[in-house]
C-alpha cells in the first residue's frame, strides 16, 4: 500500500516514547489526509472509507509519519471499529 499523502502533518515526535499510549480521533472519508494537534487532542483525517481495515491502515501510516517512527512500532490497543482509537508506541 502506498503512503497516503498528507497536506497537514503535525509534529508529534515528542510523544514517540516507548510505552506511550496515544489517543486519537479519526475522521474517515475526509477531504484530505491530515494529522492535527490542538492542545491535548490529536485528530487524524483520512480520505479512505472505513471498510476492511483500510482506514485503520492509513491512520497508522499517517500517525507513524507524524511521530517519526516506523509503522511497525504502533499497535492499536482500542478502537478497531471506533472513531476514537488508542495506539501504543512499542520499543524499536
Amino acid at each position: 500500500m502506498a503512503k497516503p499523502k498528507a497536506r497537514d502533518l503535525a509534529d508529534l515526535r515528542d510523544l514517540a516514547q516507548p510505552g506511550a499510549q496515544i489517543a486519537v480521533r479519526v475522521t474517515p472519508k475526509a477531504a484530505q489526509n491530515a494529522v492535527l494537534r490542538k492542545r491535548d487532542e490529536i485528530k487524524v483525517l483520512v480520505t479512505t472509507v472505513p471498510e476492511g481495515g483500510k482506514a485503520n491502515a492509513d491512520v497508522v501510516a499517517l500517525l507513524s509519519r507524524a511521530l517519526g517512527v516506523s509503522p511497525s512500532r504502533l499497535t492499536l490497543l482500542r478502537g478497531a471499529t471506533s472513531r476514537d482509537k488508542v495506539f501504543l508506541v512499542t520499543d524499536p
